[in-house]
């Protein structure tokens, strides 16, 4: 029986093991370093970063504040892009802006909408070109000039 003791402790010590990791032999797992990077951050607020790492990726922004200490004025600005190569070994590219009138990116892999049907921009060509006087318009909105 007293054999039988250090049997169980050897049985639950190769339990207890730290067990092999199957990710550490898989490519996709591997460490990407960090080849090159850079921030600098502004007492005015303004700021830049950049990096690039060894598969490829870059990235870089740019950002400050726009109308500083000017109220319902203020806004921050970031505009930058982005760069990777896609799972089909496609070049990525991306630009971007925020600021305030909203995120705005543009990319060649991006969709566009559909362009304005032919009906359509000729009737927006129409109103351009002929402004309805104020008249008119408060007739349509059914005020008496």
């Amino acid at each position: 029986m007293k054999s039988f003791i250090p049997l169980f402790a050897l049985v639950a010590l190769s339990y207890a093991a730290p067990q092999f990791n199957q990710y550490q032999t898989q490519p996709q797992y591997q460490v990407i370093p960090i080849v090159r990077q850079n921030q600098e951050i502004n007492p005015d607020g303004s700021y830049q970063w950049s990096y690039e790492t060894g598969n490829g990726i870059q990235a870089q922004e740019q950002g400050y504040l726009k109308n500083a200490g000017i109220k319902d004025a203020e806004a921050q600005v970031a505009q930058g892009s982005y760069s990777y190569t896609g799972p089909e070994g496609i070049p990525i590219t991306v630009t971007y802006i925020a600021d305030e009138n909203g995120f705005r990116a543009e990319g060649a892999h991006l969709p566009t909408p559909p362009p304005i049907p032919e009906a359509i921009a000729r009737a927006l060509q129409y109103i351009a070109a002929n402004p309805q006087t104020q008249q008119q318009q408060n007739q349509y909105q059914g005020f008496r000039g």
